[in-house]
């Protein structure tokens, strides 16, 4: 099938020396203008929304960031962080309450992410906690296990 051409439906009965078009029924090329827009716009669409998840929606380069970043975590101590700190919001398990569930949540979101929604609590009714960047690091260690 040739989809370079514009194809119309007529209506012709047999016996007749023109036919009519009728309805203008109009198959457009597989490539039209429209098609390469969106086209386009879903490269685009996909380019924005890797580039975000690299980025780590939002989360900011700061110096805490930085040095939680550079250490290395305790699990264990992470886990009674979390179980001071976090539990009562999203469950002892961290299968969700109040707060989401955190089960898999490492590999959801990136490390910039998880801190940044620590320290802001962007998200009410999350609140800001600030800890020292070994107990950060101890945190996301646990995290990473769930």
């Amino acid at each position: 099938m040739d989809f370079g051409q514009e194809r119309f439906i007529s209506h012709k009965k047999a016996g007749e020396k023109n036919a009519t078009v009728s309805g203008g029924f109009w198959v457009q090329p597989f490539f039209s203008a429209w098609g390469r827009k969106l086209s386009l716009g879903l490269i685009a669409l996909l380019l924005l929304l890797f580039s975000w998840s690299w980025w780590g929606v939002g989360a900011k380069l700061d110096p805490y960031t930085e040095t939680v970043l550079g250490l290395s975590g305790e699990v264990s101590h992470g886990a009674s962080l979390f179980a001071l700190n976090c539990a009562a919001c999203h469950g002892e398990e961290a299968d969700g309450r109040v707060g989401p569930s955190l089960r898999g949540v490492s590999r959801r979101r990136s490390e910039r992410f998880i801190i940044q929604q620590v320290t802001s609590g962007n998200t009410p009714p999350m609140p800001q906690f600030q800890p020292d960047p070994q107990e950060m690091a101890d945190l996301i260690s646990y995290l990473k296990t769930l």
